[in-house]
């Protein structure tokens, strides 16, 4: 059988993920500091796994309503309001998600029809594209710079519109960068966008993981923009619950009664246990965040500081649990740089342009690990750099 002529060829196009790529390589070694995979290192919060446990002893094993538990959407409705000054409607503006990805997939698929066009910043996390390719959407990248730390313009976006332009992702706090969008910064999109029909995918998953006395802003919380915003976030980074996999989407009612239709036909509903974890974390959660967001920033200092010690120029990252720092004067590409630290020195890092051509000359490495182990790493980073000079 000749499955070539079988299978779907807009899937068989993707590229599987270039962060998964170098963290299975890793796995088959011995000895090896990976430093690749965005993952918490703390355990969720005993408080938060005690509420799935006595959801499973009380025999709460049954599908909730498609939308969500709804104790679960008026707590997720609270907590938005709460932290961040947003107003859902927790009956007919929120949706509970089998995690973020599950929340940016049926965003995409509701807003993008074959041919629309979806302005996608870069570098970024790697699902926005081949979500936009399945929907049938076309993918038009957006360079961002270092010289901007990484935050996205008006300049960056004006010259790629064109009337097929649908969507604008805004994948703040980002992956891989660590950059933040100020106020500021939102507000002068916001200017630019009110001229407009283009819709905004705002995906704020790191949002609690700022380290700016500002804090997170959400895009929808700027005059207009709320009617144009989809706003996807989960529990996986902030409460350490990446395992339970559990996210939401919160969007205007006609909108989100369209991404609940998607969401009704392919998942049915989110895990029942992690939805009574998830009441659970945003009830009660608020030191855990605190506690959590304070190891970070030390986190984020040491290695910014460390990785300049040694000569990579790094930026300073003000959100998520990423550096990115330039290696392009070694005069290795991103992918020669993280292949031959690996096999040298046995540290896993993730090439930038795993996140688009615009990460070429940069790696990702995350912070979301032991201080001892990000200490060995930076040793080990050092004598690489050393080895390679001579």
């Amino acid at each position: 059988m000749d499955y070539d002529k079988i299978l779907n060829p807009s899937v068989c196009e993707i590229k599987p993920s270039g962060i998964r790529r170098f963290f299975d390589i890793a796995a088959e070694m011995d000895d090896v500091i990976t430093l690749g995979v965005g993952e918490p290192d703390f355990m969720t919060p005993w408080h938060i796994r005690e509420a799935g446990i006595y959801s499973l002893e009380t025999g709460k094993t049954f599908y909730t309503a498609n939308r969500g538990l709804a104790a679960l959407c008026d707590e997720i409705s609270s907590y938005l309001s709460r932290r961040f000054g947003l107003k859902y409607d927790p009956k007919s503006e929120v949706v509970v998600t089998v995690g973020g990805s599950e929340a940016i997939d049926i965003a995409v698929r509701a807003l993008v029809s074959p041919g629309d066009e979806v302005l996608i910043p870069e570098p970024s996390f790697v699902c926005y594209s081949p979500i936009t390719k399945l929907a049938g959407g076309i993918s038009v990248p957006v360079p961002t710079l270092e010289k901007n730390d990484f935050r996205l313009t008006v300049d960056d976006i004006k010259p790629l519109i064109t009337p097929k332009t649908k969507l604008l992702v805004l994948p703040f706090p980002n992956n891989p960068t660590g950059a933040v969008m100020r106020r500021s910064d939102l507000e002068a999109l916001a200017d630019f966008l009110r001229g407009t029909d283009i819709m905004i995918l705002s995906d704020e998953i790191y949002g609690e993981l700022t380290y700016t006395e500002e804090g997170h802003v959400s895009i929808a919380s700027i005059d207009g923009m709320r009617e144009r915003t989809v706003l996807v976030s989960g529990f996986s980074k902030a409460y350490a619950m990446t395992g339970w996999r559990l996210g939401y989407a919160c969007a205007p009612a006609p909108i989100l009664k369209q991404m609940l239709k998607i969401h009704q036909f392919c998942i049915m509903c989110a895990p029942t246990s992690a939805q009574y974890a998830a009441i659970e974390a945003l009830r009660d959660g608020d030191e855990d965040i605190a506690m959590m967001r304070e190891s970070y920033d030390m986190r984020r200092r040491l290695v910014v500081d460390g990785l300049r010690k040694l000569g990579l120029p790094c930026f300073e990252p003000l959100g998520a649990f990423y550096v990115f720092p330039n290696i392009s004067k070694l005069g290795l590409t991103s992918e020669e740089f993280c292949t031959q630290l690996l096999h040298s020195k046995k540290v896993a890092v993730v090439p930038g342009n795993a996140f688009g051509e615009s990460g070429e000359g940069f790696v990702r490495i995350s912070y979301s690990y032991s201080v001892d182990h990000l200490v060995e790493a930076l040793e080990r980073i050092g004598a690489f750099i050393a080895e390679f000079g001579k």
